[in-house]
């Protein structure tokens, strides 16, 4: 049976609305360091001060800086002993607030003279100035970048607690490239990604990688479009699914979204452009919301140029960054090179006919 696209398309707004719907955050679960990397935040344990007590930030001489008052090269002052030498990292020795550089002290033998005066606190790390006493290592609800992984190991912390959900892609055969590319960008949206590739383009053997017992959210790639081999659509509907198929977005008009179960679906179209485009509109919202993620935040750009957009038909656009202006590079259909240049997209609704150019538009970023 030939699938076919209904009469009238499904507004996104709809369809993303409906999927969103009694969608709840993944339960948390504590993960190495490696495995936390990239995933959402559940809420980071409270850290422990660092450094602990004062130590010094540079080598040097460590002193009190009170002792030091009109010390110059001019004007040595003697010291009544050998001052101590410290290595940066080392704990400040008691009494001490201050390092002095190598050359600012002069020894010879049991003697000691200063050339330079100091300041309370020069040189020196104080205690919690790296981490504040029961700072996270990231905020709920932000990613586990670079940053809260070095503050974690600074601090031994070996496991943090993130919101990690479960994705399972179907590949119908020929789509291997947006396999691909779905598969790296869900991976670093923090995923725990488990591919199948069906073994043929028919109902039957698509419909036999449609598990959703270990799932928190289905991929299908391929096979959602019109034509004689086209059978994804067809295998969720055997299969049980509650699907609306066609979609008021370009690029992405033969995608299909519902539910298998209790479990939300995404059929996204072979076609990498129109793959991605329906993996921001209706994939990202999912994710975010499953893994309690904040809200993503719109860079605002005056348009190079301007953007029309027909009225009834959301569009995504892809824009790079010249000039301290968004520059539209592709809207509707998204070639290859477009989407290697695009820095950022921006969503026109289906309500709106476009933007002027130099009109301040909020877009999301490409990259994170």
């Amino acid at each position: 049976m030939t699938q076919r696209l209904p009469p009238s398309l499904t507004p996104l707004d709809t369809l993303l609305a409906a999927l969103l719907r009694d969608i709840d955050p993944v339960a948390a679960e504590q993960l190495p360091l490696i495995e936390a990397a990239g995933c959402v935040s559940a809420g980071m344990p409270l850290l422990p001060p660092h450094p602990s007590r004062d130590v010094a930030a540079v080598d040097g001489w460590a002193l009190s800086a009170v002792d030091l008052v009109g010390a110059s090269s001019y004007s040595p002052l003697p010291l009544a002993g050998l001052p101590v030498w410290v290595e940066a990292g080392d704990a400040m020795p008691a009494g001490c607030d201050c390092m002095l550089d190598v050359d600012a002290v002069e020894v010879s033998g049991p003697l000691a003279q200063v050339l330079a005066e100091g300041v309370p606190g020069q040189g020196v790390a104080r205690a919690g100035s790296d981490i504040a006493e029961n700072a996270p290592a990231a905020a709920t609800g932000c990613l586990v970048d670079a940053a809260a992984l070095l503050l974690a190991r600074v601090a031994d912390v070996d496991k943090l607690s993130v919101r990690r959900p479960r994705l399972r892609i179907v590949n119908v055969p020929g789509a291997t490239v947006t396999l691909q590319m779905i598969a790296d960008l869900a991976s670093a949206a923090g995923l725990d990604v488990s591919a199948h590739q069906a073994a043929s383009r028919d109902a039957a053997s698509i419909a036999a990688g449609l598990d959703v017992s270990d799932c928190d959210l289905l991929l299908t790639i391929g096979g959602s479009g019109v034509g004689r081999a086209d059978a994804t659509v067809t295998a969720l509907i055997e299969r049980g699914a509650k699907l609306a198929h066609g979609l008021a977005l370009q690029p992405g008009r033969t995608a299909a979204a519902g539910r298998l179960g209790n479990v939300p679906i995404v059929a996204l179209p072979g076609s990498p452009g129109q793959a991605l485009a329906v993996w921001l509109a209706l994939v990202l919202p999912l994710i975010d919301r499953m893994s309690a993620r904040r809200p993503r935040r719109a860079v605002t750009l005056p348009l190079a140029r301007k953007i029309a957009s027909s009225v009834g038909i959301a569009e995504i656009a892809l824009l790079a960054e010249e000039h301290n202006t968004w520059m539209p590079l592709a809207m509707g259909e998204w070639p290859l090179y477009a989407i290697g240049r695009s820095d950022a997209w921006l969503l026109v609704s289906a309500s709106d006919e476009g933007f002027a150019a130099g009109e301040p538009v909020g877009a999301y970023l490409m990259r994170e």
